[in-house]
């Protein structure tokens, strides 16, 4: 028997080394890592940061050519599936372009493609021209900047002194004035 304590420090390394084939294998399976190695996450890609935001009350001004033709108000706007994507409730659009008549449009949503450039007003548009006394009803209408065309793909109702219209669908060339009705066109005068 060992009676001196400090002979009894070199036994533990001892017995830890002879009994490794014991604890050895189960010690290994529990400190492995879990999961298969990609080295690719090892070089991550640099990603630009995601910009997205929640403002009330908002005013954007749409230009073409260093002129103002659109200034857009809406209640709350927010970010869409992407950051080129603006998403926008209680909508109260004004076309001030080309030196003609002003136009407000107003719709309960509406998104814009920063990148396309086009609009589109969702859900009770009423489009307004004041001082011709007309507006068009419908409840979807696309812009699209780059022909300057208005498209309402769905039902419009269109009210002016003397004038009630009903067709399946609009096409309204800004530039030139001109509409474009078809699908079951009706006119009561």
């Amino acid at each position: 028997m060992i009676r001196n304590p400090r002979n009894l420090l070199w036994i533990l390394p001892v017995l830890l080394f002879v009994s490794s084939p014991l604890w050895q294998p189960s010690l290994a399976a529990f400190l492995a890592p879990r999961g298969g190695y990609t080295p690719d996450l090892m070089h991550p890609e640099p990603t630009s940061p995601v910009q997205n935001f929640i403002m009330d009350v908002v005013a954007i001004t749409l230009t073409s050519n260093g002129k103002e033709e659109w200034q857009i108000d809406a209640d709350r706007a927010y970010t869409g599936e992407n950051d080129h994507e603006i998403l926008m409730e209680g909508v109260h659009a004004r076309y001030i372009g080309n030196e003609k008549e002003p136009t407000i449009i107003n719709s309960r949503r509406g998104k814009y493609s920063i990148n396309e450039r086009h609009l589109v007003l969702i859900e009770d548009v009423v489009i307004t021209k004041p001082i011709s006394e007309q507006q068009l009803f419908s409840d979807l209408l696309h812009y699209y900047d780059a022909t300057k065309m208005a498209v309402s793909p769905g039902p419009v109702r269109l009210k002016s002194p003397g004038l009630n219209l009903t067709a399946g669908r609009m096409d309204y060339d800004l530039a030139t004035g001109a509409y474009d009705f078809s699908d079951r066109v009706k006119v009561d005068l």
